[in-house]
């Protein structure tokens, strides 16, 4: 977790992958510091949410070569835990249900794991979770409840943001935040993130097919992912001009 303010960086360098013996990832090269959105596009079976899972570690994710770097921290050589308590947090998109477990006390581990935010956030675990809730929508019976365990899709991610906004890491990455969620799920989650960059400095990967999400979640790069490279980067108006024309263009010859 982030330890509520200063500012931090991470460092994806040439970023390559394998997933049950298929190559994935191809060199990805990306830069997100504190109080920066970097939106990832492309379409299906481009490896979006590879990159999300090689980032936090997840298990059958071969990382066949290539750095990451949080801090200067050498996060490929961490376990996913330890990514996480050094800041980097995230949302995936189909969250695990853990039968028997509250949502409360698996922050209140989380959080006892990590640095005192108290004298930042100034409240219990439950009052921030409590606070949270309320603001992307949700209500506080939540919290009593196993982790994610019945839940419909759109109240998974905002219990997803719930959590970012209790844990308060240094970079988010947020695969497909936006599926599952109607208009106004979007609004409470998006608004909830972009709060949250302004509040403490999240630096945030949002991963998406769509212009819908970063129509609030307003970016300040958008990179185009394809085949496993980035063949494209810009402002905001890349992903105006994708919802547009598509990503024919950058598909491979």
């Amino acid at each position: 977790m982030n330890d509520g303010g200063g500012t931090h960086e991470l460092v994806v360098g040439g970023l390559s992958a394998d997933v049950a013996g298929r190559t994935v990832l191809r060199g990805i090269d990306l830069t997100v510091r504190s109080g920066e959105i970097h939106a990832v596009m492309g379409p299906n079976g481009s490896g979006k949410s590879t990159l999300a899972h090689a980032l936090m570690g997840r298990p059958g994710i071969e990382v066949t070569g290539g750095q990451v770097h949080l801090d200067g921290h050498d996060l490929l050589a961490l376990a996913p835990w330890q990514r996480a308590r050094l800041g980097l947090f995230l949302a995936p998109q189909y969250p695990t249900e853990v039968p028997g477990v509250r949502l409360a006390d698996v922050l209140g581990a989380a959080l006892a794991d990590g640095p005192d935010l108290a004298g930042v956030i100034g409240a219990s675990v439950e009052q921030r979770a409590t606070a949270e809730a309320q603001r992307v929508g949700l209500g506080a019976k939540l919290l009593e409840r196993s982790l994610n365990v019945d839940l419909s899709g759109g109240e998974r991610k905002r219990s997803e943001t719930l959590q970012l906004g209790v844990l308060r890491p240094a970079v988010a990455v947020l695969d497909e935040l936006d599926s599952g969620l109607d208009v106004d799920g979007l609004r409470d989650v998006a608004r909830r993130v972009a709060e949250a960059v302004g509040e403490w400095g999240l630096g945030v990967v949002a991963i998406t097919h769509y212009r819908r999400l970063l129509s609030v979640l307003r970016p300040d790069a958008v990179h185009v992912l394809v085949a496993g490279r980035i063949v494209a980067s810009g402002g905001p108006e890349l992903a105006d001009e994708l919802e547009h024309t598509g990503y024919a263009g950058y598909q491979p010859e």
